[in-house]
């Protein structure tokens, strides 16, 4: 797992990885100080053989899209237990196309309700993770999305 210095540095604590790996940043936007979920999560990509880049807390939008552009991830990982998910995404969503990084897949997770869903997915989200969801369940979601747009 490597921990993102958004002013330009990358922290790296392992070998460079294959061509073929995914890439994933795991991101906390916004106000919510709960990191616990979103590190079990780094370490369940990582165990996976995904390269994982964690941006830390308190990030904005406009942050983490920074990040992710300079670390070529193909997918941000962002989880939310704040309940302001649905403007946070939004404005990722608009971020990412303002810089021209909508082939980049977004993964929500955390504390989101259902009759959100649809919002999120209009956004620019592609796929939500359960809170309950299992470790399996969450390596596979990452895997099919990037699978699917042709990357491995």
């Amino acid at each position: 797992m490597r921990d993102a210095n958004l002013a330009g540095e990358s922290l790296s604590t392992g070998p460079a990885e294959a061509p073929d790996t995914i890439r994933v940043l795991v991101a906390k936007l916004g106000l919510d100080g709960h990191d616990r979920g979103a590190k079990v999560v780094a370490r369940i990509l990582r165990d996976a053989g995904m390269e994982v880049v964690y941006t830390g807390l308190y990030k904005t939008p406009k942050d983490v899209v920074q990040a992710a552009i300079q670390e070529d991830v193909d997918v941000i990982g962002v989880s939310l237990l704040s309940g302001s998910h649905v403007p946070l995404f939004r404005e990722l969503g608009r971020c990412l196309r303002e810089e021209g990084a909508g082939h980049i897949l977004v993964v929500a997770g955390g504390v989101i309700p259902e009759q959100d869903y649809p919002a999120l997915l209009e956004g620019g989200v592609d796929a939500i993770v359960p809170q309950e969801a299992r470790s399996d369940l969450i390596v596979t979601t990452i895997t099919d999305l990037v699978t699917a747009r042709g990357r491995i």
